[in-house]
């Protein structure tokens, strides 16, 4: 049993981190693309990791049905997460061809391209 709940423990700990470092990455980084990788890829790990480390909990005390909700939510945002991640890069990409990310301006009066 110490053997489980330290598999828990080291699972959850690491998707944590995972999810620290997205956040890190979303805050960090210059564009919007870039965010949006590195919390897309964080965020996937994160929550496999944290569903990992959950799953033999569950199994172990008798919850089946809840272990196969969290492997579903697990499986729901793999599949979602690729198509809203193309869908947002998709519109930061047109955004910055147009220039509405600057609204005012300011680059095109700078002399940057």
């Amino acid at each position: 049993m110490i053997a489980l709940h330290l598999l828990t423990g080291l699972c959850v700990l690491a998707g944590l981190v995972f999810f620290a470092a997205g956040t890190l990455g979303l805050l960090r980084l210059p564009d919007p693309l870039t965010r949006l990788h590195a919390l897309a890829k964080a965020d996937n790990i994160g929550l496999g990791l944290i569903a990992l480390g959950v799953l033999p909990q569950l199994v172990a005390s008798g919850a089946v049905l809840a272990a196969a909700k969290v492997v579903a939510i697990w499986l729901l945002l793999q599949l979602s997460s690729g198509a809203v991640a193309q869908l947002l890069a998709e519109v930061a990409f047109r955004d910055s061809e147009t220039g509405a990310d600057d609204p005012d301006g300011a680059a095109a009066e700078a002399g940057e391209p």
